[in-house]
């Protein structure tokens, strides 16, 4: 009995398997025609069925849900219509794609009897013609599409196939409400192929991803070190404007404010007694200094022709200063009323002047 009691659970376990398989591939159960009941005289038809009555072998009238009266032996149920949505499996059948590769396709169908007598008299089996025009209609639209179109497209082919199950049907009463592709079984050739182009699509995408990230950075690298240039250049910009308005601008007003005050002493200076002079002495000694730094910083050297007659220089010098100074003199002079005219120097001062400056 232990040694049976293995191979007895594996023959069960076998026996499981093969009903399962069987259940799978049973087809659905028929539902347009159910059993026909008896005609008693009194019958209760039930809610979502048609019942076809003959009397005699021919149509005679369909009867509605609830109490109904008939006439034994004459009248006969002929055919009960369910008008329940039906669903039907669509066994699994082969179809070859526009670029020549055959699929296993497989699907679900669901149907409604809309018309109980065409139902009953304008088709045989209703279940099995539908079913065989789904078969038909499926390989033709497949016929159409390209492999990958199938996978994409899968929306628009079960409305297609709707359409031509709808437009032959319509004589036989039924009508397509949808139909479902379950299953499409690609050959293992194919699969793999199919699998290389994916893993091949994916490194593509991944190979621009990477492209597309190296250049956003780059570019945002670039544009940072732009803005960086420019906020510093404006920077630099704001600091120097701001030295210019600041400090800088108050040394030059401060050194033009000390200029001007040297310029007015200097000024006052001259005006006094003996300004002359002091002005001499001052333009001999920056003469004499100047003369005296020549020859250190370079040996070319450019020399007036009387450069040991530091008198006539002196002379050239003063004689400038009258010059510049004389339209001021002239003013003055109109400005000052007639009566405080300063006197004329004396000829004898005036030839000594004249004298000098020939000399």
């Amino acid at each position: 009995a232990g040694s049976q009691s293995p191979s007895c659970l594996s023959s069960f376990l076998q026996r499981s398997q093969q009903l399962k398989r069987l259940a799978w591939l049973a087809p659905a159960p028929h539902r347009l025609n159910s059993g026909l009941p008896m005609n008693i005289g009194v019958l209760f038809v039930p809610q979502q069925e048609a019942w076809v009555v003959e009397r005699m072998g021919k149509f005679h009238r369909i009867l509605e849900p609830g109490l109904n009266f008939l006439i034994p032996l004459l009248d006969r149920i002929r055919y009960v219509q369910s008008l329940k949505e039906i669903v039907i499996n669509v066994p699994e059948q082969s179809a070859v794609t526009l670029d020549n590769v055959t699929l296993q396709i497989d699907g679900v169908l669901y149907l409604r009897v809309m018309d109980p007598y065409k139902a009953s008299y304008g088709v045989e089996d209703p279940e099995y013609a539908v079913t065989q025009l789904a078969q038909t209609t499926m390989r033709s639209e497949l016929g159409k599409l390209s492999l990958d179109r199938v996978f994409r497209e899968r929306e628009s082919l079960n409305a297609n196939i709707v359409d031509a199950i709808n437009q032959a049907s319509d004589c036989w009463g039924i009508r397509c409400l949808r139909y479902e592709i379950k299953d499409i079984h690609v050959p293992p050739r194919v699969k793999e192929s199919m699998q290389m182009q994916v893993e091949a699509e994916r490194r593509k995408r991944a190979t621009v991803l990477e492209s597309e990230g190296t250049r956003e950075s780059a570019i945002n690298v670039a544009e940072g070190q732009k803005q960086a240039q420019i906020l510093a250049s404006e920077a630099e910009k704001a600091e120097q404007i701001n030295k210019a308005a600041g400090r800088e601008a108050n040394a030059m007003l401060v050194k033009a404010r000390a200029k001007a005050e040297a310029i007015q002493l200097l000024a006052a200076a001259l005006a006094q007694q003996h300004g002359s002079a002091a002005a001499s002495l001052s333009v001999a000694e920056q003469y004499v200094n100047a003369f005296s730094k020549l020859a250190k910083d370079s040996n070319t050297l450019l020399l007036p022709a009387n450069t040991g007659d530091i008198t006539n220089m002196v002379a050239q010098a003063l004689g400038i200063y009258t010059t510049l100074t004389k339209p001021q003199a002239v003013k003055t002079q109109e400005e000052m009323p007639a009566a405080r005219e300063d006197p004329q120097p004396p000829p004898t001062e005036a030839l000594k002047a004249e004298q000098a400056s020939s000399s």
